[in-house]
């Protein structure tokens, strides 16, 4: 076995099938306030964190006119899509798999809490994760790198810990570089492969099940 790591874990996307849902969210909290963007452009920008993303869908007159109330809203439209989720294959198997290895195993979502709980129960995993992030724990979301230190410090551990993150967006890629740490990707976020390489991404699986069995081909052999 190779020297034990921290594994960083994104969730939604990653590990719960959940990007769609939120672009999804994202549309109609955006209607709410009259506002119409087409629902390409927001999938596009999953996986970065709403303290971001309305300025990045519309620049600084935007978010200064809705920002706040289209975030409020996007969190209501998503507690009416959570049943509709569920989690990828494979997706509690490697939790295991990384545990199994000897790593330590953070959940780092920027999601809500309430959220962030749901998802929890969905994976079982409350008995397995180290430990978990939501929004509450972070002032800038993806791609800064802040979430993935705070996930380091949630466990005591210094920013040059020797971890992996595992996500599945050019946002999750792009946090890990700043945060100095390799990026293993799932393809679930709907980014191309291109993209995601370009980004830095150190490997591309299909599946958390994919990924789960090609462990011993990365740092959490």
């Amino acid at each position: 076995m190779s020297t034990s790591r921290i594994a960083v874990l994104d969730v939604d996307g990653t590990l719960i099938d959940s990007n769609y849902h939120h672009a999804l969210a994202w549309y109609r909290a955006l209607r709410s306030v009259g506002e119409t963007w087409p629902v390409w452009r927001l999938h596009r920008l999953i996986g970065m964190g709403g303290d971001q993303l309305v300025t990045a869908l519309g620049g600084e007159d935007l978010e200064r006119r809705v920002g706040d109330r289209v975030r409020e809203q996007q969190g209501k439209e998503v507690d009416g899509l959570i049943e509709e989720m569920a989690p990828l294959p494979g997706a509690r198997d490697l939790l295991l798999a990384i545990k199994e290895r000897g790593h330590r195993l953070v959940l780092a979502s920027s999601g809500k809490e309430r959220h962030v709980d749901a998802f929890l129960d969905m994976l079982d995993a409350r008995d397995i994760a180290d430990d978990w992030t939501s929004s509450a724990d972070v002032e800038a979301s993806k791609p800064a790198p802040d979430l993935l230190h705070v996930a380091l410090q949630k466990l005591g551990a210094p920013p040059d810990a020797p971890s992996v993150m595992i996500g599945d967006s050019v946002w999750d890629v792009e946090a890990a570089k700043r945060a100095g740490m390799p990026a293993f990707v799932v393809r679930s976020g709907g980014f191309g492969d291109d993209e995601l390489r370009n980004a830095g991404a150190a490997a591309l699986y299909d599946t958390p099940a994919d990924l789960a069995k090609a462990l011993d081909d990365t740092p959490l052999a």
